[in-house]
């Protein structure tokens, strides 16, 4: 077209083709980051946050859902993101303004695109620093108008909305505005029931005004009930206004349509049987310049009571309740600065984009894991109620020692006061107390399977101390927070062991109260029971690993203590040869023992989900041997040059490759087990030197183990065949199988003592198979297999290498096998890969593909039908039962058959011919079905095809980190290099890239990028805690043999203030405080201690003390231990560090 403009009817449609960009800006007394015109680029998900149990969930394009808890306790309905992107101008926020003119009036609907293109406007998008508040902001050029609102959580009053008007322009306006929300939910309305029955859930509402205080009730007339009983629904939403005066409230959008067309409207007093909304109407006057705001304030579950109470203040004192308001909203953006400032999430450098995408990543790790919000006090109270829901027999017995535990007292002196008691139950207990808080469950509208729950208060309004998630999510949290709680990293370790079985794994959650399980569900297709295994050993070892370095944890104290114990899971691992014959099908579900072990939690408490004698006391254990079990479980699945056997109907960490459960085996496990082993080897030779006794079960299991691999190890150095292969894995699972068959039949309870040159022979010729395996894994193009299929055929075992995946890179990087040189090599050849994306300049999981078209699908190729008769005799005669012919001659498997399973369901008619292998031969020819690895090869987002996922790649950033950290005296060339990786792996992550580059807020951390979107899954990443570790590698900070050393040797020198600043951190007393740091420097709290960095001409530390004008000079980078131990024990002695680096 010739046009330069399109017009509707005599209407020019002006449409902006800006660019798309982000920076920080200062608004009022808070620090935003804008994205100037947001609506140029398509519409992303973010999660607001609250200090409080409020969520908000929320697109940039204002489409909402948002409440309290949970997705049953609503604001606004839950949906998946999708559905709430594109309810955009039906939920949420809705502003419509009327602009007298001369000759009438013109209409504006700001962020509503019914009229884009009429005026011309620009939108931006604010957030908070804190990732509290979000603004929209549309500034209307045509008339001269910036309208902006916000939203906002109190814990008093709910959500607040928050509008301002701004004549922009040097005259006045006249305006008329209806302004406020839709879709309001009441009280008593599920999410399902919202999805399934929204009609029937409108007919049940009722929306009533108080007219004088101007505030809404929506509730339902009664709850919703299938049941011919009564059932009164006595909660109610509420909605009230402040900051205009209003001439009609509404309760409905159904006067809406009117006022777009310059009626009339009136206010609602009482609506029925439609969905609720909450709108204001008012006159303004704007002289020139002038800007007005005004506010909504909407809560949930209030009770009549509650209501009539807010009713009477805001008839009898509405300016003291604003006033109140506004307190309240200050005071909860600072406790939410002051948790994450607990868990050392506030920095001062000269990259803001750095520091505040540090802020948002701790702030979601201690919304996963939680926070020590009382540093290492206890709570007497909390600890009794913990005590009596894990071991009502315990807290019985021990009354005399609880009674003294009333008040507050420090974790430390517990444990101490219970060694005392040389109770093994006890100490157990207590060790695994953490007083954790503000953890949920990572779930939201972009995962909608997993359900969150945020439960930050007991019913009096208590704090409450709790935590909740997926065993594979809350370990990896808990590991960046013991950074910053070091004192604690032990209980973890108990808490980690304690929580996994005698056969060698982890229930599918933990909590606070124990561990929990997956459960057969026969009117559920989704529900299905195993054990995922895959990150079991490296999450365990980081932990101890963390306490090793921090002098927390002495294998030598607790190697031979019986301070631990089983979980007892009911299911049951088949006999090997089971297995061997379906690898998919190999968990068994006991359910009497289910009902058996709920039976006895619900009478003792949490214990009773423990593994237990005879009925009558819990098996207890000792460290070595709980770290042993799962370490000889992984030894007992191993296949040579495979990897680690996936036979517990669970996938590992990419839980899209789901098919390669039985078929598959992991390298990645097996790079981690070597980690692993030659941890606890050099821990076994640092620590112990005498014996240690084990259960005579394990140690029969672990010396037959040995007995095998030294049968095998001339065959181990000339190289397995197929042959040789199957009988190496055959003797090693039936080795493994014998044990379990005397674990499930309960311990004999007799003990042994084994040498520690025992365990050191097993564990140094392991580590022979295991480099050995990983030799034969690395392929011609130097990358290294992640994970491979295994074919068991007649007494053979052969092994078929899949394609090249990111995550078997960052595990071999992460292994410790690979020198730095090594490495390098590794991470040069990635970038040359397929892996690499280059627009993002990232890494794939693994390499994109095109699929075949739908029509291509099923074609099958004319010579293969020449040679199998049947199947050209069939279609001579028109018979489609296994294939059918199009006009054009073409051929195609019958379309009933979506796998091999139905075609051979199929087949059982023609068992009298020959061609039946035939078929199901072609069959695989045509659909590759054997390299099918899961939905991560047929789908295009999450962990699919052409997707980035970015909890992988900060992996393999944390992976390259650790080696420059770990390396202090590499080459220089090597290490340049290696820096650049670094840096340029993480400007792929995205701190840096503009918001259209990222697709979202850069700062905010996300799940995935699909190839044909922006950043998706916002916020709870399992990302969030390798980006705070490798926080930490970039500042330099880490511990030696309990010694803190700064050695900042790859600090971005962009970090660098070059003028002071003022740096907000909170102290070890809990309270914000200000430190000014000065040009070319910059300051970060480590357990809450700020460190100084200053520029200078040689290494120094100053230290500071508390209370005292007393300061001390350390030469060189590195704290003493006696120093350092003060830090990690957040002793309050120490005010500052001051660190001077060359």
């Amino acid at each position: 077209m010739n046009q330069s403009y399109f017009k509707i009817a005599d209407q020019p449609l002006q449409f902006q083709n800006e660019e798309v960009s982000g920076s920080f800006v200062k608004m009022g007394e808070g620090l935003f980051y804008k994205v100037n015109h947001v609506d140029q680029m398509p519409p992303f998900f973010m999660s607001i946050v609250s200090h409080d149990e409020h969520w908000m969930f929320i697109g940039s394009n204002g489409a909402l859902t948002a409440g309290k808890r949970n997705e049953e306790q609503a604001l606004f309905p839950y949906y998946t993101d999708d559905k709430i992107l594109s309810a955009e101008g039906k939920v949420g926020s809705s502003t419509t303004i009327r602009i007298h003119i001369e000759n009438g009036q013109k209409l504006w609907k700001p962020f509503s695109d019914t009229y884009k293109g009429i005026y011309a406007i620009e939108r931006n998008l604010y957030k908070s620093q804190w990732g509290n508040e979000v603004i929209f902001e549309e500034i209307n050029h045509d008339l001269g108008l910036a309208f902006s609102y916000s939203w906002q959580f109190s814990s008093k009053y709910g959500f607040v909305k928050r509008s301002h008007l701004h004549n922009i322009t040097a005259k006045p306006s006249k305006v008329e505005v209806l302004d406020g929300v839709l879709e309001l939910m009441p009280f008593g309305v599920s999410s399902q029931l919202q999805l399934q029955r929204s009609n029937l859930v409108n007919a049940y509402k009722r929306s009533e005004l108080d007219a004088k205080s101007g505030l809404g009730i929506f509730a339902l007339s009664s709850q919703i009930v299938d049941r011919a009983e009564p059932s009164e629904a006595l909660k109610a939403t509420l909605a009230w206004y402040s900051g205009v005066e209003a001439k009609h409230v509404l309760l409905s959008s159904l006067q809406l349509e009117n006022f777009c067309k310059g009626r009339e409207i009136w206010t609602e007093h009482d609506i029925k049987g439609t969905p609720a909304s909450y709108l204001i109407s008012f006159d303004e006057n704007l002289d020139e310049g002038q800007q007005i705001e005004w506010s909504i304030c909407m809560d949930i579950y209030q009770t009549p009571a509650q209501i009539n109470n807010l009713i009477n203040q805001l008839n009898k004192d509405k300016k003291t309740v604003l006033s109140d308001l506004k307190a309240d909203l200050d005071q909860g953006k600072k406790i939410l600065k002051t948790l994450v400032g607990k868990a050392d999430g506030l920095q001062m450098t000269a990259d803001p984009a750095v520091i505040n995408r540090h802020f948002s990543n701790v702030l979601f790790n201690i919304m996963r894991g939680g926070i020590f919000e009382d540093d290492y006090q206890i709570d007497g109270r909390d600890f009794l109620e913990y005590v009596k829901a894990i071991n009502l027999e315990v807290y019985d017995q021990f009354q005399y020692f609880f009674k003294e535990i009333s008040g507050y007292e420090t974790y430390q002196s517990l444990n101490q006061k219970a060694l005392k008691e040389n109770a093994s139950d006890l100490i157990r207990i207590c060790k695994e107390y953490l007083p954790l808080s503000f953890s949920r469950r990572h779930g939201d509208p972009s995962r909608p399977w997993n359900k969150f729950s945020i439960d930050l208060k007991n019913p009096d309004g208590s704090k409450r101390r709790a935590y909740a998630g997926n065993w594979r999510d809350i370990f990896q949290n808990w590991e960046a927070l013991a950074v910053s709680y070091p004192e604690f990293v032990e209980g973890m370790v108990f808490k980690f062991l304690n929580a996994s079985t005698i056969d060698g794994y982890n229930p599918y959650r933990i909590s606070r109260n124990g561990v929990d399980w997956e459960v057969t569900e026969p009117e559920d297709p989704w529900s299905y029971i195993g054990y995922w295994g895959d990150h079991q050993l490296i999450y365990l070892l980081k932990l101890l690993e963390l306490g090793k370095k921090h002098q927390a944890i002495s294998l030598k104290n607790l190697a031979n203590q019986d301070w631990f114990v089983y979980a007892n899971v009911p299911y049951r691992i088949r006999s090997f040869e089971a297995i061997m014959k379906d690898a998919q099908d190999t968990v068994d579900f006991d359910e009497q023992l289910e009902k058996k072990i709920q039976s006895r939690a619900q009478k003792l408490g949490a214990d009773g989900k423990l593994l237990f004698i005879n009925d009558q006391y819990i098996l207890k254990s000792n460290f070595l041997e709980k770290l042993m079990i799962p370490w000889l479980t992984k030894l007992g699945n191993f296949v040579p040059d495979a990897g680690i056997w996936m036979n517990t109907q669970r996938p590992e960490w990419n839980d899209a490759n789901n098919a390669l459960v039985g078929n598959g085996t992991s390298m990645v496990t097996l790079y981690y087990m070597y980690r692993f082993t030659d941890f606890i080897e050099k821990w076994l030779k640092e620590e112990l030197t005498e014996s240690v006794v084990l259960h005579q079960e394990v140690a029969d299991w672990l010396q037959g183990m040995f007995d095998v691999l030294l049968k095998y190890e001339q065959t181990l150095s000339r190289g397995f065949s197929s042959k040789a292969r199957f009988e190496f894995v055959q003797k090693l699972g039936l080795t493994a199988e014998a044990y379990r068959n005397q674990a499930y039949a309960g311990f004999s309870e007799e003990k042994t003592s084994i040498e520690i040159s025992q365990l050191l022979d097993l564990l140094k010729l392991t580590k022979q198979y295991l480099e050995k395996s990983i030799q034969n894994n690395k392929r011609s193009d130097g990358l290294y297999h992640a994970y491979n299929l295994i074919d068991i055929k007649e007494g053979e075992i052969s092994v078929d290498y899949l394609y090249e995946m990111l995550e078997g890179q960052v595990a071999i990087l992460t292994s410790g096998y690979l020198n730095p040189a090594e490495s390098l090599a590794l991470l040069d050849q990635m970038k040359n890969s397929e892996l690499y994306r280059p627009d993002q300049y990232s890494y794939l999981l693994y390499p994109n593909r095109d699929l075949k078209g739908f029509l291509h699908k099923s074609i099958i190729p004319q010579s293969s039908l020449d040679e199998i008769p049947l199947l050209k005799d069939m279609i001579n005669k028109g018979d489609v039962r296994i294939v059918h012919q199009d006009h054009q001659g073409q051929v195609y498997f019958n379309s009933e058959f979506n796998n091999v399973k139905a075609l051979r369901k199929s087949l059982e008619e023609f068992k009298n011919t020959d061609d039946l292998v035939k078929i199901e031969a072609l069959y695989e020819q045509v659909f590759n079905h054997k390299s099918f690895t899961g939905r991560s090869g047929t789908f295009f987002a999450f962990e699919g095809l052409g997707s980035i996922y970015w909890h992988m790649v900060s992996k393999l950033l944390y992976a390259v980190g650790e080696i420059l950290s770990e390396n202090q005296d590499l080459e220089a060339k090597v290490k340049g290099r290696l820096v650049d990786h670094y840096y340029e792996i993480r400007a792929g992550i995205g701190v840096n890239k503009s918001p259209k580059f990222y697709g979202a807020i850069p700062t905010d951390p996300y799940s995935h990028t699909p190839a044909h979107r922006g950043a998706q899954q916002p916020g709870m990443t399992g990302q969030v805690k390798e980006d705070i570790l490798n926080r930490w590698f970039e500042l330099g900070a880490q511990v030696i043999d309990g010694c803190i050393a700064f050695n900042p040797n790859f600090l971005s020198s962009n970090e660098w203030l070059t003028e002071k600043q003022d740096f907000e951190y909170v102290n070890l007393q809990g309270k914000l405080n200000t430190i000014e740091v000065s040009r070319e420097s910059l300051a970060f709290t480590y357990c809450q201690v700020p460190i100084i960095y200053k520029k200078g001409s040689k290494a120094k530390i100053d230290v500071i003390y508390n209370d005292s004008d007393e300061s001390q000079s350390i030469q060189g980078r590195v704290l003493p231990q006696q120093l350092s131990k003060l830090i990690f024990s957040r002793s309050h002695n120490i005010e500052k560090i001051e660190v001077s680096v060359e």
